[in-house]
């Protein structure tokens, strides 16, 4: 009897790991393919300028006001700990690490997941479920050609450049704060430049690269793999943004480690 009581959840455990694996696979058969149309004739440059003004300019405003309220609390916050123990002055080392190194890829990436990756999923999504996906074959055309590339070289290009803003307003937030507690603004940026160097900077918009590539890749794959009508795109976009978020939190942990072992 106990052996048949754990045959069923053994068993749905089974399907699961099973399912899991299978998704695996088709994400990296689409990830394959979008990489080999990167050669092709046919390149889709009009498509990708406009997907990159969607992805990257129209993210600015959202960006920008998170950077900057995250340097103004960030700020807040380390400057009076630090006033405990008498190291006010390191307060923009501490913001400046802060913001290049972790906060400033990290959260620029999440909101980027937020809104594009939502929007890419409905978008393709919708088109999925009213066949257009399956004109466009019918009309002779590549749907990874002509819906995911396109999608994926606006994220992968456009989040470092995002990311650059966000660093500078996250430590321009950040001096704000340490100004109004007698921290010149003269000394803060020097403080910043002294301690943020080039490879630390880098680092962080290093990440970027893959946090814009996962998450469009991972829109494109729930678009394309959306069933159900309505319903299923919404369920769809959501599945989107949760995935790309933790995602997004994964690689920048073994991202991280591998470049600190470099």
């Amino acid at each position: 009897m106990p052996a048949r009581a754990l045959a069923g959840p053994v068993s749905r455990l089974g399907d699961r790991v099973l399912v899991l694996f299978e998704a695996f696979g088709e994400f990296g058969r689409l990830a394959f393919e979008t990489f080999r149309r990167l050669g092709r004739r046919g390149f889709p440059v009009r498509a990708t300028v406009e997907q990159f003004e969607a992805i990257a300019v129209r993210s600015t405003p959202i960006v920008a006001i998170t950077a900057l309220f995250t340097g103004l609390v960030l700020a807040l916050q380390t400057v009076v700990s630090l006033t405990r123990f008498g190291a006010k002055p390191y307060t923009g080392s501490f913001v400046g690490l802060a913001v290049a190194l972790e906060l400033g890829p990290v959260l620029t990436a999440l909101m980027v997941a937020g809104r594009v990756g939502a929007g890419i999923t409905a978008e393709i999504g919708s088109m999925r479920v009213t066949e257009q996906v399956d004109a466009i074959r019918a009309m002779g055309a590549d749907p990874v050609q002509k819906l995911v590339l396109p999608r994926v070289l606006a994220a992968t290009l456009g989040l470092p450049l995002l990311t650059v803003m966000a660093d500078l307003l996250g430590v321009f937030g950040g001096g704000l704060i340490a100004w109004q507690y007698g921290i010149t603004p003269n000394f803060y940026v020097q403080s910043v430049v002294r301690t943020v160097t080039a490879p630390d900077f880098l680092q962080g918009i290093a990440k970027t690269f893959f946090f814009g590539w996962t998450i469009a890749m991972v829109g494109c794959y729930m678009g394309l793999g959306t069933r159900g009508g309505t319903v299923g795109v919404g369920r769809a976009t959501t599945r989107s943004v949760v995935v790309g978020s933790i995602a997004i939190f994964i690689s920048d942990f073994f991202l991280t480690k591998l470049m600190l072992m470099l």
